[in-house]
């Protein structure tokens, strides 16, 4: 196992959660490789966005099926300007590269927003800190485990 997905599941074991881990030898990087290599829908994948608010690191974790709405985010966080974060800033914020960045054990804590279209699934699928590796949860875990605030962050028409 990669160290940066023995991270994420020493993390997870730490809260108390038995993490399902798997790591295939293609890329999950996107929600739509991970969804196929689960064969789940593509929505009850974890997207784990990080992005710049007034220039302090948040992470909004968005269903695979949607994309963020840059100017709800802004919205609920009060931010008067919220941007994409760049690789070295989701690097250091969270200890993870782009493409492998679960929503728990970031190298600091971050705010963090949960699209309210997660809580449909009865299983979702998050990074596991590497482009091949996801853990299974549920959407009670990930709202435990993260301390997310649940919002409606998805763009109109997406979900």
């Amino acid at each position: 196992m990669h160290p940066t997905t023995e991270r994420v599941v020493a993390a997870l074991r730490a809260a108390g959660l038995n993490a399902d881990v798997r790591e295939f030898d293609d890329t999950t990087r996107t929600a739509q490789q991970a969804a196929g290599a689960l064969g789940v829908p593509v929505g009850a994948i974890v997207k784990s966005l990080c992005f710049m608010a007034d220039g302090e690191p948040v992470m909004v974790l968005v269903s695979g099926a949607n994309r963020a709405d840059l100017a709800k985010v802004r919205a609920y966080l009060g931010a008067a300007r919220v941007m994409r974060a760049n690789a070295d800033e989701v690097r250091t914020a969270t200890g993870f590269a782009i493409g492998g960045v679960p929503p728990v054990a970031h190298t600091r804590r971050l705010r963090l927003l949960i699209d309210r279209d997660l809580l449909q699934y009865a299983e979702l699928w998050a990074a596991a800190g590497t482009p091949n590796s996801v853990f299974r949860l549920t959407p009670s875990q990930l709202t435990s485990l993260t301390h997310g605030q649940v919002s409606d962050v998805a763009e109109e028409g997406r979900s």
